[in-house]
């Protein structure tokens, strides 16, 4: 099942190490089949904030997507991001294509 790695990163100054990490980060995900979504476009909010920007990185499945977080190549460049770019990041796994929300109402309300 496919799998994203979701970060929302806080705006900050632009900074010659966030410069690299973005120069480097594609070369990281290759090996793993992981590949942009979303890259910091346009966050039109419609409840609440959002201050920030997304990213979100398509991955085969969850274990690759974790393969790909811990391994030593994205290793080495994480801290030229965490050093000057607050924010969360995660990583989730997708749905099934025939996902429907009624049904999992359906199980949920069976739980009860």
């Amino acid at each position: 099942m496919t799998a994203y790695a979701l970060a929302h990163l806080r705006r900050a100054p632009i900074h010659a190490d966030v410069l690299e990490y973005l120069e480097r980060i594609d070369a990281t995900l290759a090996p793993f089949g992981g590949r942009f979504i979303v890259h910091g476009g346009t966050v039109d909010v419609m409840e609440g904030t959002w201050p920030g920007d997304v990213v979100i990185i398509e991955f085969p499945d969850l274990p690759t997507a974790r393969s790909w977080y811990h391994s030593s190549n994205y290793q080495e460049i994480k801290p030229l991001r965490t050093r000057h770019l607050a924010g969360e990041a995660i990583l989730v796994d997708g749905v099934e294509p025939n996902h429907s929300s009624a049904q999992m109402a359906a199980e949920l309300s069976q739980r009860r």
